[in-house]
């Protein structure tokens, strides 16, 4: 008894000292991860604690499971129409771009290091790919709001890279062990068999095991722990059969999370709280695991694989997987620098050690110095980076509360505070309601008033509105009052996406318009100078004017911010 109480000490102290300090690394721009790796090295054989823990094959199941975890809740966070927007360039990043990563670091660290082509590529495949937990992490606690472009891409290619690196990293740990195994239409049926399985299993299992909780009723805790053991379900089984898990259980809850109604804000929160359980527990776990006097051994080499990953791999295998798609230089440049590395690398790190593999420590170590440079430099760097390539954008103010509903499955309860001086204030109730979005009830010192009785709105009125998703940004607009932030970066300005471009410039305009855009909406000219796929910040000058997309729905400017000439 006495040693399962000093067990649950050590393990809860460690985890309640992660977490503690994990809370307070947002204020000195350090990502938590990072804490938690250094915690667990700190109470590991060559930290202050003295724990002795090499047991790889419990850390590799650990892994796993949080891994899981996290790519559920990643997914459940993760919004159709964003999957839509980012699929495409994130899917290239995730094949292309981590085929070539692997390549190009296999290549140099066997020219470098002089050891087997096949150990420098198992090296590149290890390290290869981004990590679901780092970004997710690391972009959600930067404190910065990127655009949906680069978000979504970054956030779907971590969630789909693992197929990719997996089936690199286990094909040259079979060459390894076996020079004579045959790889050539076998692996590349491998391949097939891990992504298609994959995305079939976690779309058509996704879509069964939401169905399910959506005729279960269930508070907000339980129906997390319905969705992450069902969600535990699918992984298990689509490894089982060939697939990957991992791609699997991400596709689980991108449909659980935006089927008919999709998954509440109570729901999330408890999603949270599990996510960080899963990442704290698998980073001190894989610290334990750390023997920082063996790093210092392969040291110089494990900086140089570093420095050519995030400097020169990573960057030309974004930018050749990016060609076919419309990023401006800026983007590429920060979804370059942004290839966080995290525990995959790590987990895929054991694998050449489980099986017997020769310099695996080699690979381990080095995989861990550069781990720990992509947390501390990428990853601290990271609201720095997003501002001065101009990616980030001010952030809108969140509605109080957000409730999915079962019919209309596109509809969702938000409730938005007015504030003092929002372009709702001295407008009637009923005049805001449009095609897709309805204002029920509005709240004034314990009153509800409805659309029958038409109130003018007033500052302090709660107004719940009855909208899809798409649709909160615009709502935002209307309830707030632009910050100081939001005004320097659209413009003192706004204008709605329907106003003829001719009409604009003959107000504000310095210089006639080109004839290109002579009976165009500002709306329409966004479209042909950016595409179909706007995002909120997107840019376009005409006439000396600078008009920076506020609010999109569906690809289509709504709201512009209008900068002036001077």
């Amino acid at each position: 008894m006495d040693s399962l109480n000093l067990f649950l000490l050590i393990g809860t102290g460690l985890m309640f000292t992660g977490l503690l300090l994990g809370s307070l690394s947002a204020r000195f721009g350090v990502p938590s991860l990072l804490i938690f790796l250094v915690v667990g090295m700190l109470a590991g054989e060559d930290g202050i604690g003295g724990i002795q823990f090499d047991d790889f094959s419990t850390a590799y199941v650990i892994g796993n499971i949080a891994l899981a975890v996290i790519l559920l809740d990643g997914g459940l966070r993760t919004r159709l129409s964003t999957f839509r927007l980012g699929l495409k360039p994130a899917l290239s990043l995730a094949t292309f771009g981590v085929a070539i990563s692997a390549a190009l670091v296999g290549a140099f660290a066997t020219w470098m290091m002089g050891v087997d082509w096949r150990v420098g590529l198992l090296l590149g495949g290890i390290i290869g790919s981004t990590d679901a937990a780092a970004v997710f992490s690391v972009i959600k606690g930067a404190g910065v709001t990127l655009n949906e472009r680069v978000a979504s891409t970054l956030e779907i290619e971590s969630g789909l890279n693992d197929p990719m690196a997996i089936f690199i990293t286990l094909m040259l740990v079979g060459l390894l062990v076996d020079p004579a195994a045959d790889w050539g239409v076998g692996m590349l049926w491998t391949l097939l068999q891990q992504f298609g399985l994959g995305a079939l299993l976690g779309l058509l299992l996704g879509a069964v095991i939401s169905e399910l909780l959506l005729r279960v009723r269930s508070n907000e805790g339980l129906h997390a722990l319905l969705l992450c053991s069902g969600g535990a379900m699918v992984f298990a089984l689509t490894n089982l059969v060939g697939g990957s898990g991992f791609l699997a259980i991400y596709l689980t809850g991108l449909v659980a999370g935006n089927r008919r109604g999709g998954t509440g804000d109570n729901v999330l929160k408890a999603m949270d709280s599990m996510a960080w359980l899963a990442q704290s527990g698998m980073f001190l776990i894989l610290g334990l695991l750390v023997t920082p006097s063996r790093l210092t051994e392969n040291l110089p080499w494990a900086l140089a694989v570093a420095a050519f990953l995030m400097l020169l791999a990573r960057p030309i295998a974004v930018w050749v997987s990016l060609l076919p798609f419309r990023f401006t230089w800026r983007e590429e440049t920060f979804i370059a620098w942004t290839g966080l590395r995290g525990a995959v690398p790590i987990v895929l790190a054991v694998f050449p050690l489980l099986a017997g593999v020769e310099q695996t420590y080699l690979l381990f170590d080095i995989t861990l110095v550069v781990v720990l440079i992509s947390l501390l430099g990428q990853g601290a760097s990271l609201r720095y980076v997003a501002r001065k390539l101009k990616v980030s954008v001010p952030p809108t103010t969140e509605p109080k509360q957000t409730v999915p509903l079962a019919a209309p499955r596109d509809r969702y309860l938000m409730q938005f505070e007015v504030e003092a001086g929002a372009r709702a204030v001295g407008k009637p109730l009923g005049e805001l309601s449009e095609d897709k979005r309805t204002p029920l009830i509005l709240y004034r010192n314990q009153q509800v008033l409805s659309l029958s009785d038409n109130p003018d709105i007033e500052a302090g009125d709660l107004i719940a509105w009855l909208a899809p998703l798409s649709h909160k940004s615009a709502l935002s607009d209307l309830c707030h009052k632009m910050s100081n932030d939001e005004k320097r970066y659209y413009g003192d300005f706004t204008v709605l996406g329907k106003t003829p471009v001719a009409q604009l410039i003959a107000i504000y305009g310095v210089e006639a318009p080109p004839p290109l855009w002579q009976g165009l909406t500002v709306a329409e000219m966004f479209t042909k100078q950016v595409g179909k796929q706007t995002v909120v910040g997107d840019t376009v000058r005409v006439s000396g004017l600078r008009l920076r997309a506020r609010s999109v729905e569906d690809g289509k400017v709504v709201l512009v911010g209008l900068k002036l000439p001077g």
